[in-house]
């Protein structure tokens, strides 16, 4: 099993959400966050003042996934997720050795 985080733009949410559900998988869990990267931020102008925003809205989608179901979410995510410009975000992908559904204590890929 693998678990996929990905770092998107926030209006890109619902577009993800779609293209995960259509290549067959359900249940993920999103997290409001706040970040940069190369994108550094930017400078707004409030009553005349000019002031730097560092943290800039993200949102972190999570999702874990069966091995032979990695790549297929990873395009998933890659293509709902694109503008073509800067600060689109991120995709780590990192191997989960257990998961446990608490309800019925069903293991592995069943818990998924």
């Amino acid at each position: 099993m693998k678990k996929i985080e990905a770092i998107i733009k926030p209006f890109k949410l619902d577009e993800v959400k779609e293209a995960l559900q259509e290549v067959g998988l359900q249940g993920i869990t999103v997290l409001e966050a706040k970040g940069f990267g190369r994108q550094k931020g930017h400078t707004e102008l409030y009553r005349g003042a000019e002031y730097v925003i560092d943290f800039l809205p993200k949102v972190k989608i999570e999702v874990v996934v069966n091995d032979d179901q990695t790549e297929s979410a990873i395009e998933a995510i890659r293509k709902a997720a694109e503008t073509g410009r800067i600060g689109d975000g991120k995709i780590f992908v990192s191997p989960i050795e257990q998961a446990i559904r608490i309800r019925t204590g069903e293991t592995g890929a069943e818990a998924v």
